[in-house]
């Protein structure tokens, strides 16, 4: 299993402080001609208000290589094959929360430069408004057998994998997260595995929990700031989000060094 990218610090990079430093001021040119690196930004695929605001995140390449983060306690390979995610399999109940549509661009990195990367695995798993995880016992809760918010889907040819869930909510301890783990080959040991989180902007969050299911469990006791995760490359693993009729958009691009 490939564990390359275990230090995000040193390791989590594609450009070069130099090369970044390069990037950032002809930012206006990539972002009329494309990354110099042979891929240009994909556009977003669902329409609304862009909320990220900085101009340098609007023209990042999409084979920028992200911090690697640990899989946490509650990762299971249930192989549910499926694009929404909210409901529970038993008993086709959906879980109740703000919409978010979530898309995954996932790229191949080598000698320089990035393709699509088609085929791969991704799976999400994630806590509900009320910060609770399907199928594990602890605690608080006991959910085992159940399997909502879980779920994968295959990259297609343009390295695309998207996700219908919910904005997810909070627990004791941890800032608001998403799950993650992208893998080409998952029946076979040596095949490459990454497995990191995704984070979410403070502001939107406020916003998204004021209301309900969300608001009958209080106030977050965590932001990202005092997050263990977060404080090791959290800033780069927060999607653009993006304000829909019903929801949220987001959308990540990640380059995998697969070699």
């Amino acid at each position: 299993m490939n564990r390359s990218l275990s230090t995000p610090t040193r390791s989590a990079r594609l450009m070069s402080r130099r090369e970044m430093l390069e990037f950032m001021g002809t930012a206006a040119a990539v972002a009329m001609f494309g990354c110099g690196r042979g891929q240009s930004v994909p556009p977003n695929s669902i329409g609304g208000e862009n909320l990220q605001s900085t101009a340098v995140a609007a023209v990042i390449p999409s084979c920028v290589v992200r911090p690697e983060q640990t899989e946490g306690p509650y990762f299971i390979d249930e192989k549910l094959n499926r694009s929404d995610i909210r409901s529970e399999p038993s008993d086709g109940s959906i879980r109740q929360g703000v919409p978010l549509r979530l898309a995954f661009q996932a790229s191949r990195v080598e000698g320089g430069s990035c393709a699509p990367l088609s085929g791969a695995r991704v799976d999400i798993w994630q806590c509900d408004a009320v910060g609770v995880y399907s199928d594990v016992r602890d605690m608080n809760v006991d959910s085992r057998g159940k399997k909502f918010l879980r779920g994968y889907q295959v990259t297609n040819a343009g390295g695309s994998a998207e996700f219908l869930t919910i904005y997810p909510g909070w627990y004791p301890g941890r800032a608001v997260h998403i799950h993650f783990k992208i893998r080409n080959d998952p029946a076979s040991r040596q095949g490459y595995e990454f497995t990191s989180q995704l984070y979410f902007d403070e502001s939107i969050t406020d916003q998204v929990h004021k209301q309900p299911p969300y608001n009958t469990k209080g106030r977050r006791t965590t932001t990202n700031e005092g997050d263990f995760g977060f404080r090791r490359g959290g800033k780069q693993l927060i999607p653009t989000l993006t304000k829909n009729l019903d929801g949220y958009a987001a959308k990540f691009d990640i380059g995998l060094q697969m070699t």
